[in-house]
């Protein structure tokens, strides 16, 4: 394993592929850096993939919280600068998502295309966070294994993919409850929506068409904001990259290596009639 020690904190990382452009994924709240491992047996083949654990996530350290959308996009921004990687393209999930628009609007410059998966410019409210927050605090997070599964798999997925299911769930177990709660602050603390015109990197929204957390009309919001987005709405819910990992692939490779980003129509996929949840989901 290798890690970046930085003042407070130390981040495990992990590159994979020799060649080609640089990938750095960002991974959804509760997970580390294995979430992305379906999308890494296929791309590290193009690119080279950088991945790390959040604060509080995997193998890295939990500094006190809480933690800001600003922390966690300068965690990303310090890893780049310590390997001299001037620019990547991006793609988070969830939180990670978050991350990413953080970076287009903050650091866009840093970002050649940049790819935003079940995620919002706002997820939640800062009391539902907070909600969230306390309970783990209380409880921890066994509570929330069960919920998790449901909402970020279909029923189908959660029973013929168990292996993938409880390891997922596994890792998500393992997550510090400090680096949690800190993750619930940032998530309680970012709203991004007013910010969205001031990215101008070019943008895929992909969301899970069956999605309780972050909605298909989560993405096209983010899609519709930024100055070149498109959407794409893919089969699944919260964990698309893992329930339509093949499909998922294919759309980030078109996007990331086509000179015009793709097939993906900017237009497609307003078929967002998405049902909202009153309490955030697990980002």
């Amino acid at each position: 394993m290798a890690f970046l020690d930085l003042p407070t904190h130390r981040l495990r990382y992990r590159i994979d592929g020799e060649r080609g452009p640089w990938l750095t994924f960002c991974n959804s709240l509760g997970t580390d850096l294995h979430m992305w491992d379906a999308q890494v047996r296929m791309l590290s083949a193009s690119f080279r993939v950088l991945r790390h654990d959040r604060r509080g996530h995997g193998a890295s350290s939990a500094p006190p919280g809480p933690y800001s959308m600003a922390d966690l996009g300068g965690d990303v921004l310090a890893l780049l600068d310590s390997l001299e990687i001037g620019r990547t393209h991006f793609c988070g999930l969830s939180i990670g998502g978050m991350v990413g628009q953080w970076l287009g609007i903050h650091a866009g410059d840093r970002v050649d295309r940049l790819v935003v998966c079940a995620t919002a410019a706002r997820i939640g409210t800062p009391e539902s966070w907070q909600a969230r927050s306390e309970q783990v605090r209380e409880h921890g997070l066994a509570p929330l294994l069960e919920p998790t599964a449901e909402r970020w798999f279909t029923p189908s997925f959660n029973a013929s993919h168990l292996a993938v299911v409880r390891d997922i769930l596994q890792r998500f177990a393992g997550t510090s409850v400090d680096g949690y709660r800190g993750c619930c602050a940032a998530l309680a603390g970012a709203d991004l929506r007013a910010a969205l015109g001031q990215i101008e990197t070019p943008l895929l929204a992909i969301s899970g068409n069956d999605d309780p957390v972050c909605t298909p009309a989560d993405l096209q919001a983010i899609a519709d904001g930024v100055a070149d987005g498109r959407h794409l709405s893919l089969p699944g819910r919260h964990a698309v990259n893992i329930e339509s990992a093949r499909d998922f692939n294919a759309a980030l490779q078109d996007f990331l290596l086509s000179p015009d980003g793709g097939n993906i129509d900017k237009s497609c996929a307003r078929t967002a009639s998405a049902r909202r949840l009153s309490a955030p989901g697990t980002s």
